[in-house]
C-alpha cells in the first residue's frame, strides 16, 4: 500500500473515530453549514497552550486535521509556557516575573526566539506528516511595542496586527500555525505572553469561535467537574462571587468576558481538550466549556407584556409544527421567561389545582448549543421550587429533562416529568392533569 494510500485511510478513520463518538448526523451536518457560511478567516481561532504541546501533541493534530478534512480552517496561535522554563533553566536563568508576565533578558529572549521556533515547527511537522496542510508562522502578525522595558526587559505587548501572512495561508487552504512573538517597527523580536496576543488576534478577526485547548477540559465547578456552560447576561456576576473560584480562574473568566464585550453576539469561547474539539464545535451537547455573552432573560405574567407575534414564531420553529389558533386568548399565563431576542421560552401555567405545570420548553434550532436554553431554564428553576411536564416518546430534549427532574412516569403518548414534588397523590394528580391537557400544537 502507497504512503498516500495509508494516510488517506488513516484520515478516514479518524473522521469515523471522531464522527462516532459524536451526536446525530442532523446535528453535525447543521453546525458543517453554519461553519462553512463563514469567510474562512471568521471560522475559528484555536489557542493552544504548551502544555498540549507537550502532552497531547497526537490528539492535537488529528482534531486539527479533522476540521482540515471537513473543509474549515482554523486559525492557530500557540504559547510555549512549560517549554521555555525547561529551557532557561537548563541554561541557568533563573525564572522571573512580574504580575504574571515573564522578565525577558536578551540572554532569554534568545532561548524564547529557538524555542517558540521549535515547538511551531513541531505542530507544523506533526500536521503535514499527517497529510494535512500548514504553515509555520514565527513573525511578522504582531507589530509591539515595549510594555515597560526597566520592570520587564524584552516584553513587547501588541499594537497592530498584520493579518497578511494568515490570508495568505488560509488562501492556499493551509492552517496558519502563528507563534506570539512580537517586533517593533524597528524590528527588535518581542517576548509577547500567548494568551494577550490571542486576544489581540480575535479583536482583529472577529471569528465566530475561540476555543482555548487545555488539558482539563474546561473551567471547573467545586467538585471538579466541567461547567457545561456560562451565559455572562445571567450568570456572571453570580459566579465570580462563588468562594470556590480561585484567582487563577477568576481572571480567566474576567479576560473572557472582556474578550466576548468586543465581538459580535454570535461568537462564543469553547474551552475543551484537543482529542474532544469535533464534538465541541459540531454537538449541541458539546464537551468542554462554552461561554457565551448570551441573553438577557425576560419575564412576564400576562401576555401583553409579551411580543406575541416573536413568541409564536418562536414556537412554531422551535416545534416544527404551529401553535393553535386562540392559544394566547385560551391559555392563563402564570410565568413566561423569554430570551431577550426571542430565541428561546419557557412558558408557565397554573393546573387546575393551582400547581406549576410547564407548557412550552422552546428553543430556536439556531440556539441550541449555545446554553440559552439553560440559561432560561436555570431562571425558571430558582423561582419555581416545584413543576411538571409532558414530553413525547422520542423527543430530543427528553435526556436534559431526565437530567433535571426528581421522576418521570411513562404513558402511552408522553412522559410525565415533575420534580420538587414527593407525594404520591400530588405527583398522581399532575400524571393526570398532564394526560387530559388538550394539545396545544397542530399536528
Amino acid at each position: 500500500m502507497s504512503v498516500s494510500m495509508d494516510n488517506h485511510l488513516q484520515t478516514r478513520q479518524t473522521i469515523v473515530r471522531l464522527l462516532s463518538s459524536m451526536a446525530s448526523a442532523k446535528e453535525i451536518s447543521q453546525y458543517l453549514k453554519r461553519f462553512s457560511q463563514l469567510d474562512s478567516k471568521r471560522f475559528a481561532v484555536v489557542k493552544v497552550g504548551g502544555a498540549v504541546l507537550r502532552d497531547d501533541l497526537a490528539a492535537l493534530t488529528s482534531s486539527l486535521a479533522f476540521l482540515q478534512d471537513v473543509g474549515l480552517t482554523p486559525i492557530v496561535i500557540h504559547g510555549a509556557g512549560p517549554q521555555l522554563d525547561e529551557e532557561l533553566s537548563a541554561a541557568g536563568i533563573v525564572k522571573q516575573t512580574v504580575g504574571g508576565l515573564r522578565v525577558t533578558s536578551p540572554e532569554a529572549l534568545a532561548i524564547v526566539r529557538r524555542v517558540f521556533q521549535s515547538q511551531n515547527l513541531k505542530l507544523v511537522e506533526a500536521l503535514q506528516s499527517g497529510d494535512g496542510r500548514a504553515t509555520s508562522i514565527i513573525s511578522g502578525v504582531f507589530e509591539a511595542d515595549y510594555l515597560d522595558r526597566d520592570t520587564y526587559g524584552l516584553v513587547g505587548e501588541v499594537k497592530k496586527v498584520n493579518l497578511a501572512p494568515i490570508e495568505a495561508s488560509l488562501q492556499a487552504g493551509s492552517i496558519p500555525v502563528i507563534a506570539s512573538l512580537g517586533e517593533t517597527a524597528g524590528g527588535q523580536i518581542l517576548n509577547v505572553n500567548a494568551d494577550f496576543a490571542a486576544n489581540e488576534l480575535v479583536q482583529v478577526l472577529q471569528p465566530y469561535k475561540i476555543v482555548f485547548l487545555t488539558g482539563t477540559g474546561g473551567l471547573l465547578d467545586d467538585n471538579g467537574r466541567v461547567i457545561d456552560s456560562i451565559n455572562l447576561s445571567t450568570e456572571y456576576e453570580h459566579l465570580i462571587q462563588q468562594p470556590w473560584i480561585n484567582g487563577g480562574m477568576k481572571v480567566k473568566i474576567e479576560q473572557i468576558k472582556d474578550l466576548l464585550d468586543k465581538l459580535p453576539l454570535t461568537s462564543s469561547v469553547s474551552i475543551t481538550k484537543p482529542s474532544e474539539l469535533a464534538k465541541e464545535l459540531f454537538t449541541h451537547k458539546g464537551s468542554g466549556t462554552l461561554v457565551r455573552r448570551g441573553e438577557r432573560v425576560l419575564q412576564a405574567s400576562r401576555w401583553d407584556e409579551l411580543d406575541l407575534v416573536r413568541l409564536r414564531g418562536l414556537i412554531d420553529s422551535a416545534f416544527g409544527r404551529k401553535l393553535v389558533d386562540g392559544y394566547f386568548d385560551n391559555t392563563k399565563l402564570k410565568q413566561a421567561y423569554v430570551s431577550e431576542n426571542y430565541r428561546a421560552a419557557i412558558v408557565l401555567i397554573e393546573a387546575d389545582d393551582g400547581r406549576t405545570y410547564l407548557d412550552k420548553f422552546a428553543v430556536l434550532d439556531d440556539a441550541q448549543g449555545e446554553g440559552l436554553g439553560r440559561a432560561v431554564w436555570q431562571v425558571m428553576r430558582e423561582q419555581n421550587p416545584s413543576v411538571f411536564w409532558r414530553s413525547r416518546h422520542g423527543n430530543a430534549v427528553n435526556p436534559f429533562y431526565y437530567s433535571e427532574s426528581d421522576g418521570c412516569l411513562k404513558q402511552e403518548k408522553w412522559k410525565v416529568f415533575w420534580y420538587g414534588m414527593d407525594g404520591f397523590d400530588e405527583i398522581a394528580a399532575c400524571v393526570a392533569y398532564a394526560g387530559r391537557r388538550t394539545p396545544t400544537l397542530e399536528d
